[in-house]
């Protein structure tokens, strides 16, 4: 029997989108931002288109959630050392429940092509954008956690459309954005087994499925886990990677991790990036290390709005990286240096929304599990074209040195000027540039 999908969980009645010519208007306008071109023809397996219509019982059942919040006394110490300030989160579940606007991010998403297929017994959904420029390069892009897919929804038309931004039409991309399993509205693993690697194996059959022969893909936090993985595979129709959170500490730097002394003899770059794994480590884990291991035990996630905003807020790591751009967002002003760029507090809320409405915290949170602990920074061995971006907030800046070590055939390594772990939401335009210039050698 097939898996029943997510369109038909959260949208049992088939309600109409637009319920007003307000809402009309806006889907007007979303659409004047998202041109969909025609997508390839399927093939025999299914492609079932995918719309989003939310029972407005689920968003008056999360306001009430919100307003029956049991809070906590205030924390006893002036800074964000013992996590999320009360007086932040307050201010985030009021303008949540009164000021903030769902249909406004379901009007956005459904003026692009989504779609529902289903991959090795379990429904996968997707964004597909298709260039109109016919020479575009087919360029699968994978969120990551606390993220969604509405971590890329700022440069899908730079990516498809980018003579409107500049660029050259020979730059242009066919874009494919999975919600990956147990995420966002893609189905929810019910045996164990959907690690990076079968997750990877996935991809490659969704975009031989979409009719690309060729292909390259792009990913961040687990999107580069993944992405790291169909570049392990090697698949002849991987033309290559590109990735903003490399895997590039060798293993004799692991071990000198554990005992916290680094070895000598390291550069002033390698030193660096030494330093900061070892403080992300120390005090910035937290959240990590309790997905990994018991996923299932974060209850609260699913029962309490306000008890994910505050894990999805912080997530281990207070006001320094990689949540600083985030809590930037809700506050509205810099927090330690690093700016929201163009991730805004309605960004932060609609992908915080995407969680609640789909229960899909724990089962977002069982992909750290399946991944075994192991972490994301450790030196992959990864033999096809690799492009890599180092943006200044993220996790650790990977040293060049690292990176060709980790990745045999670096076709490109450039550090940015701005940027942190989110980089596609917080620089669409920098991002993006990254994205084109990293793949330019592959076009040839």
């Amino acid at each position: 029997m097939r898996a029943q999908s997510v369109s038909e969980v959260i949208n049992p009645d088939r309600r109409q989108l637009l319920r007003s010519a307000a809402v009309g208007m806006a889907a007007a306008a979303a659409a004047s931002l998202f041109p969909a071109h025609p997508a390839p023809a399927a093939t025999a397996d299914e492609i079932r288109p995918f719309r989003i219509d939310v029972p407005e019982e689920a968003l008056i059942d999360l306001r009430r959630r919100i307003n029956a919040t049991r809070w906590p006394e205030q924390e006893t110490v002036a800074d964000e050392s013992q996590g999320v300030q009360l007086a932040i989160l307050r201010d985030l579940a009021r303008y949540w429940a009164t000021d903030y606007d769902w249909r406004k991010i379901e009007v956005k998403l459904n003026a692009l092509p989504q779609f529902i297929t289903e991959i090795d017994g379990l429904d996968i959904h997707f964004i597909h954008v298709r260039s109109k420029h016919e020479d575009a390069l087919p360029l699968i892009v994978t969120h990551g956690w606390p993220g969604s897919i509405i971590e890329q929804l700022k440069i899908i038309d730079p990516l498809t459309n980018p003579t409107a931004y500049g660029a050259s039409a020979s730059d242009a991309f066919h874009v494919v954005i999975p919600s990956v399993p147990g995420y966002g509205f893609s189905g929810k693993p019910t045996t164990s087994g959907w690690g990076p690697a079968r997750v990877a194996r996935a991809w490659v059959a969704l975009m031989k499925r979409l009719g690309y022969a060729r292909f390259v893909a792009q990913g961040g936090d687990i999107g580069a886990l993944i992405s790291n993985a169909m570049a392990e595979q090697a698949p002849p129709e991987l033309l290559g990677i590109h990735t903003n959170f490399p895997g590039t500490i060798p293993p004799e730097i692991t071990k000198a991790l554990q005992s916290g002394e680094a070895p000598s003899g390291l550069s002033a770059d390698e030193q660096h990036a030494f330093d900061q794994v070892k403080d992300f480590r120390a005090k910035h884990f937290a959240y990590a290390a309790m997905m990994a291991t018991r996923p299932q035990t974060l209850y609260g996630l699913a029962d309490s709005p306000v008890g994910l905003a505050a894990w999805i807020l912080d997530h281990g790591d207070g006001d320094a990286q990689p949540a600083a751009a985030i809590t930037s967002a809700v506050l509205g002003r810099t927090v330690n240096g690093h700016p929201a760029g163009a991730v805004t507090r309605d960004d932060v809320l609609d992908d915080i929304t995407l969680y609640w409405l789909t229960n899909t915290a724990i089962s977002a949170a069982r992909f750290y599990w399946e991944n075994k602990g192991m972490s994301a920074l450790n030196a992959v061995n990864i033999s096809i074209p690799t492009a890599v971006s180092i943006f200044p907030g993220e996790i650790y800046q990977a040293p060049r040195s690292w990176t060709e070590r980790a990745y045999h055939k670096l076709i490109h390594y450039n550090k940015v000027d701005k940027g942190g772990h989110f980089a596609a939401w917080e620089q669409p335009q920098l991002f993006t540039q990254e994205v084109r210039a990293g793949f330019r050698p592959l076009r040839k």
